[in-house]
């Protein structure tokens, strides 16, 4: 008789509480393996695949895709091990068993509660569903509590409703043949939330791929087409019921013209950290204009030999760090209750990257033991990875010093709220042709405005405006850079 073991939601790191399912990989009745992932959840700061620590058969799922889960909670459950009344063992003496004539891990082989590229790993195996009429027999257990089914109302908003081609009054969507082209679960969440079909959306990604902006235009446009409507000769008054999900007393007047999005997952992490910033940090900005075209002349000459080529974060990270090793105070915070001031002696640099789920600030981990080379090879890594959804918590945490390139937006200047606790960030604007005084002869020099936003606790306006002004130097005079090489 097969064993039935819970897997539990396990603790994804970095004072975590709760999870989003975005998708579920697994169905009831699907034989896994070891650390096969199951669910991919999408916390405050990534989105995570979760492994499964039992090889054995789905026999339950706990909570439905775009619900959450508290840390602990039961996940799923797996029926461990083979039946005699159901199959045979396959091999005694490797811990391996068969459920209804499929190879699975035995009930003690397992790996905890691990994520994935940790504990231990197994053959990549294809997914079988356990046949209706040979279910898995498992001994009598106490019912864990789940979660309270999704109401079967449909609750879509009235206006993604009315702009689906093809549907009808009931929100049902039109069936068409042929894949959807469409790869981030967000996307398809999104659409799913507002009722969308996504065969319906021209995507404007490579080769039609639907994107986030293209579900959100769609969107955008139902609600001007139902606006328009609404606001014809033959309408009536407006309508003032509040759109599905609003709670009473919220104290916004409802309209068609209005939506509602949930201050939750990344969006919502990042709300309570701005917060939190502003409320608790006493900060303040200087900002200095640069001429970095002696900057841009070095990186094209380091770049122009067939090695790995150098990106121009890099070399602003690799100047950061010489000014931090210049101004310690800066590379610090504040540790309010206990009021002390805390210097770190590593050098750990996050940076701003704007990704299809929001901005994320990916680590760049001992950034003063690393050359232009190696920071290059780091950036483009993460950059990578925080594009593709699939960045570690440990990749988005740990940081003592954020470098802002806001330059890649078209802007000049910013005065960015800090990356709470740090106490300094340095921003970068838009590297662009302007009239410049060079060797006394007025002339066109490529040109960057430079701000630092500083915890005035850390420092006085001296240490941070020596800070900058040595980041200055250091691009428009490289060779600067050799004193602290």
């Amino acid at each position: 008789m097969a064993e039935v073991l819970e897997f539990k939601l396990p603790d994804l790191g970095e004072g975590l509480t709760e999870a989003q399912i975005v998708h579920w990989m697994v169905e009831v009745g699907d034989v896994v393996v070891v650390d096969q992932p199951v669910v991919e959840v999408e916390t405050a700061k990534a989105m995570v695949e979760v492994p499964c620590p039992y090889g054995g058969v789905v026999t339950a799922r706990y909570g439905e895709e775009g619900g959450s889960l508290p840390v602990g909670a039961p996940l799923l459950t797996v029926a461990v091990g083979a039946d005699p009344g159901d199959a045979r063992a396959a091999s005694s003496g490797a811990g391996a068993g068969t459920v209804n004539g499929t190879a699975v891990e035995g009930g003690a082989e397992s790996s905890g509660n691990v994520l994935v590229g940790y504990g231990t790993s197994a053959p990549p195996a294809r997914r079988r569903r356990v046949p209706p009429s040979s279910p898995v027999r498992a001994r009598p257990r106490p019912e864990a509590p789940r979660p309270a089914p999704e109401p079967a109302a449909d609750t879509t908003p009235f206006r993604a409703r009315a702009a689906r081609p093809g549907a009808d009054h009931a929100g049902v969507p039109s069936a068409h043949d042929g894949p959807v082209p469409v790869i981030s679960p967000l996307v398809r969440r999104l659409a799913r939330d507002n009722g969308l079909d996504l065969r319906d959306i021209t995507g404007s990604g490579p080769d039609g791929l639907i994107l986030r902006a293209d579900v959100e235009y769609a969107l955008r446009a139902a609600a001007a087409r139902e606006q328009a409507q609404e606001t014809a000769p033959a309408a009536t008054a407006p309508s003032t019921v509040r759109p599905a999900g609003a709670g009473a007393g919220a104290g916004v007047p409802a309209s068609a013209g209005t939506s509602r999005i949930p201050l939750r997952g990344l969006l919502g992490a990042a709300a309570d950290k701005f917060t939190r910033s502003r409320s608790e940090i006493p900060d303040a900005t200087c900002w200095v204009d640069a001429d970095a075209t002696e900057l841009l002349n070095a990186r094209a000459a380091m770049n122009a030999g067939s090695g790995p080529k150098i990106s121009l974060i890099a070399l602003l990270a690799r100047i950061c760090v010489a000014a931090l090793d210049r101004f310690p105070e800066l590379n610090a915070t504040v540790e309010t209750a206990a009021r002390e001031i805390v210097r770190f002696e590593e050098v750990h640099i996050g940076f701003a990257a704007q990704t299809e789920r929001g901005l994320v600030v990916p680590v760049v981990r001992d950034a003063h033991r690393r050359n232009a080379e190696s920071l290059s090879a780091e950036f483009a890594r993460l950059t990578e990875s925080a594009r593709g959804g699939g960045l570690r918590p440990a990749e988005l945490t740990g940081s003592t010093f954020t470098l802002n390139n806001y330059g890649v937006f078209g802007v000049d200047g910013s005065t960015p709220i800090l990356n709470h606790p740090e106490a300094a960030m340095l921003g970068v604007g838009r590297i662009t042709p302007k009239p410049w005084v060079h060797q006394g002869e007025l002339a066109v020099r490529q040109v960057t405005q430079l701000s630092l936003t500083f915890d005035h606790r850390v420092c006085d306006g001296g240490t941070a405006g020596g800070f900058l002004r040595h980041v200055a130097d250091c691009i428009e005079q490289p060779a600067v850079l050799l004193r602290s090489l």
